[in-house]
């Protein structure tokens, strides 16, 4: 199967395509290396350096081979930047992410796998979050993951483009064999910030908030394992064309970790004194979400095999610890 794989030099998008090259598929790496880096794209993938703004670049690459599917990871991701500069999430998430559509489309791609997030679900009103939970974004960045959505819907009904929105939770931790070496330039997730401060790369964490209704008063989540969502983007992709229809599924563990049970963890693993203070909440961080991830298993047959949070944690401190 030959598949373009967009935002393929990225943090996840890395991890998806040495899964689909793992799987014996041909894959194009399409990026404009904003946050991605060359020495993340595997040496087995075609590299095509463009953007999703770009009618011309994307023609430029669709044009270079018929693929039967694309799975789109080209989005900014920092839910606290977009409550600040919703504007920079607009122009990337929603125009880049219509403009990819809409490419597909012309070129006659009609398998579709889309990097959607638990973030289009708000404050839960109940836990764990399953795919019928209201879709009511408290940040920015989980409305345009939801605008995407939607005129995926649009365009399935209108135009025959079958799609995957796999909505993650806590995408977290490196490729066990250290075949990614690439860190996150900029990071805004928790994770990546604890291995800056354990490697001393950074001098400490702000925690945000410590009066949530939680067990130690910090925010949980439900942390995923990179390597277990790529292999949940490639049986997505089997299964649109087993089916040929449509998938909206959760990929998450269905426990939670406090912020305060990552830095302990990381503790441990890294033997370095984690530096952190308490701060004030950010705007848009709901106490706890945990997913419901039973459609998965069911409709794909995934279930996650590296998301404990040892793993995670020792997964990641082997590439910061270099």
């Amino acid at each position: 199967m030959k598949i373009l794989v967009v935002g393929g030099a990225g943090y996840i998008g890395a991890h998806v395509t040495l899964e689909a090259i793992n799987h014996g598929h041909e894959v194009t790496v399409f990026d404009d290396l904003s946050s991605g880096f060359k020495n993340n794209i595997h040496q087995s993938a075609s590299f095509f350096e463009g953007s999703t703004l770009s009618e011309d670049d994307l023609s430029r690459v669709m044009n270079s081979s018929q693929f039967d599917g694309v799975i789109h990871l080209a989005a900014y991701k920092a839910a606290g930047e977009s409550m600040t500069d919703p504007s920079k999430y607009a122009k990337n998430n929603i125009i880049g992410g219509i403009n990819l559509i809409k490419a597909c489309v012309m070129h006659g791609i009609d398998k579709f796998i889309f990097s959607s997030s638990a973030a289009i679900y708000g404050n839960p009103e109940y836990n764990p979050v399953d795919e019928s939970h209201p879709l009511a974004p408290i940040n920015y960045y989980g409305y345009t993951k939801l605008v995407i959505e939607n005129n995926l819907q649009w365009f399935s009904k209108l135009k025959g483009l079958k799609y995957a929105s796999l909505r993650y939770f806590n995408a977290a931790g490196y490729d066990i064999n250290q075949r990614i070496k690439g860190k996150e330039s900029n990071p805004q997730n928790l994770i990546p910030i604890v291995m800056e401060v354990a490697s001393r790369d950074r001098k400490n964490l702000s925690v945000y908030g410590n009066d949530y209704s939680t067990k130690d008063g910090t925010g949980i989540r439900d942390y995923i394992h990179v390597s277990d969502l790529a292999h949940g983007h490639l049986m997505a992709l089997d299964y649109l064309f087993k089916h040929k229809k449509d998938l909206v599924i959760n990929l998450g563990t269905g426990e939670g970790h406090s912020v305060l049970d990552v830095i302990s963890m990381a503790n441990k693993v890294s033997n370095k004194n984690i530096d952190y203070k308490f701060t004030i909440r950010r705007d848009g961080d709901p106490s706890t979400i945990i997913a419901g991830s039973d459609n998965a298993k069911r409709l794909i047959d995934w279930s996650p095999k590296y998301s404990d949070l040892y793993t995670i944690i020792n997964s990641t401190w082997s590439i910061y610890n270099q």
